[in-house]
């Protein structure tokens, strides 16, 4: 049997040579290897098919489901809490919102006036529209016509495409300024609630309000049911003389204990109607209730009593 060959020693002087093919073939793998920034790779394309018609149309309206999803949101709250659709839940939409959705009454407030200016915008056919809330936000503060100038300005600081929050901003602020009128209301002025737009406002429109602080655009306004601060679009003065000012002041300070009853009746979530009822009572110029209408509140204050004490019992 032939024995098995020997492993070879290394050499161990330069003088050495062995000049066996597998030497010649050791000498070949040691050579030089070839540099990779001149080899060459060979790549397979991978052909990427064109979108059919009906999946650019589906694109398209996929996106115009996301770009639309805060004004669907704004419309539907707006619609809940107009048509009181939560009243079998809830007392009250603020108590609704926050139980549903984890809304606070603010974030549904800047929800609704979002999809109100959204559909003010919608009206006069852009190419271009808000895709998210917080570029729709700094417009809620302007007139309708207003609101439709600064946003095409701040698409074209935006180079054509959708602005950010931030771009939409900073063009509402040089229009605010640009335009500013000074705020000449004083603390103790009467004047008018012109609801408008403004959802903070609602069942406001026409209430007259005594103002309390006076900020560079808006003022802090004293109604019958508590304090509020309301832009200067949305005011009015009555241009009382001073006189005049002092006298209503006079009546809503006499009303102070009227207004509180007033208030909690209307805070404690009763059928529509019969809020109405109180919201005509917080309207009243005068320090005092007639026969009538206090035998009225007297009645709904002790059916608020008893459902109270229904509750506590179980």
């Amino acid at each position: 049997m032939n024995k098995p060959p020997s492993n070879r020693k290394k050499a161990t002087s330069a003088t050495s040579r062995d000049s066996t093919p597998s030497d010649d073939q050791d000498l070949e793998d040691i050579s030089p290897q070839v540099d990779p920034g001149s080899a060459t790779i060979t790549v397979t394309a991978v052909e990427v098919p064109e979108l059919t018609e009906q999946e650019i149309s589906d694109r398209l309206l996929l996106e115009r489901k996301v770009e639309r999803a805060f004004f669907e949101a704004g419309k539907a709250l707006m619609e809940l809490r107009d048509r009181r659709l939560y009243r079998s839940t809830h007392k009250t939409f603020e108590e609704y919102c926050r139980s549903r959705f984890g809304y606070t009454r603010m974030a549904a407030t800047y929800k609704i006036a979002a999809a109100t200016v959204m559909e003010n915008l919608s009206t006069i056919g852009l190419q271009i529209l808000p895709t998210n809330e917080r570029q729709v936000r700094p417009l809620v503060a302007l007139e309708p016509e207003v609101q439709r100038t600064a946003w095409q300005q701040a698409v074209q600081v935006a180079g054509g495409k959708v602005p950010t929050g931030r771009i939409v901003k900073d063009v509402v602020q040089r229009i605010m300024e640009r335009t500013q009128v000074p705020n000449t209301y004083q603390i103790g002025e009467v004047c008018q609630i012109l609801a408008k737009d403004n959802p903070e406002l609602r069942g406001k429109g026409g209430c007259w309000a005594i103002v309390s602080a006076v900020n560079d655009f808006s003022c802090t306004v004293r109604m019958w049911d508590g304090e509020y601060g309301v832009g200067l679009q949305h005011m009015k003065s009555f241009n009382y003389l001073p006189q005049e000012c002092q006298q209503v002041q006079e009546i809503s300070d006499a009303c102070g204990g009227l207004r509180l009853r007033i208030s909690q009746a209307y805070s404690s979530g009763l059928e529509e109607s019969v809020q109405r009822f109180l919201e005509s009572l917080g309207k009243l110029n005068r320090a005092y209730l007639k026969d009538l209408e206090e035998k009225v509140l007297k009645v709904l204050e002790l059916e608020i009593l008893l459902e109270c004490n229904k509750k506590t019992m179980l």
